[in-house]
This record gives structure tokens, sequence and C-alpha cells, in this order.
């Protein structure tokens, strides 16, 4: 039983870039599929894929390396939010990640968003995660 499901996404993520690894399997979870779009659209990930099956389903993710280094384009990624301790953020506060060449996700009323658009849309909430 994981207590943490985001953290393993994470982890299971970082694993996979250290490792080289192309295609990564995680098991699914709206949550996860909703930052699996984010990490898309940002250009984070090559793609991804929704596979269904009796329960959860699994989200098959293709990382995304630079052509001429082989050097992952995740640097890092860095769980803020955790189970024991849960960081939210207003609007006007929310964090910008290495001066805004990184990422952070936030969930907020709205759904899961990156911290621009949440800024855009004038909501706050809980940071999960920087990305870069």
């Amino acid at each position: 039983m994981l207590t943490d499901p985001i953290s393993d996404y994470l982890t299971r993520l970082r694993n996979a870039n250290k490792a080289g690894h192309r295609v990564v399997n995680i098991p699914g979870s709206n949550l996860k599929r909703q930052i699996t779009k984010i990490l898309f659209d940002q250009g984070y990930i090559l793609s991804y894929k929704f596979e269904e099956n009796e329960v959860q389903g699994n989200i098959k993710i293709a990382l995304k390396y630079d052509k001429f280094t082989k050097e992952p384009i995740i640097k890092k990624l860095q769980r803020v939010s955790k189970p024991g301790l849960r960081k939210y953020s207003n609007s006007s506060d929310l964090p910008r990640v290495l001066n805004g060449l990184g990422i952070a996700i936030i969930s907020t009323s709205h759904g899961v968003m990156t911290s621009k658009q949440a800024q855009q849309e004038n909501v706050g909430g809980e940071v999960l995660c920087y990305v870069y």
C-alpha cells in the first residue's frame, strides 16, 4: 500500500530517467494522468498512452532525451507538498521555478495546472511538485 502515489509517480520517472530507459509504466489515477498531460504539454516527455484495464489502468510514458548529448530533458523532479506537510499557495504567492525556466504543478479548484496558468486564472492551491 502506498501512502503517497504522487511521490511514487515522480520516483518512477526519476529512476527511469537516470537508468536511461525509453519507456516507463506507471499505475494510473486521474491525478497522475493530469500531471502526465502537463509534462507532455510543457515538452518534458516525448509521448504518453493511457492503458485501461479492470482496476485503475496504466500510464505508459516515453521519456525525452537530448539528441546530441543523450542527457534527459528532465533534470529534476521534486515533490513539494507531502502527506505529512501540505504546502498551499495563494494566487499572488505562486512559486517560480528557476526564475521561470522550470514549472511548478499546482492542484487547484479548477483542476491541475502549472503555476503560470494558475496565476493567469487567479487561483491558488496545493503545490504538488517542481519540474526542471
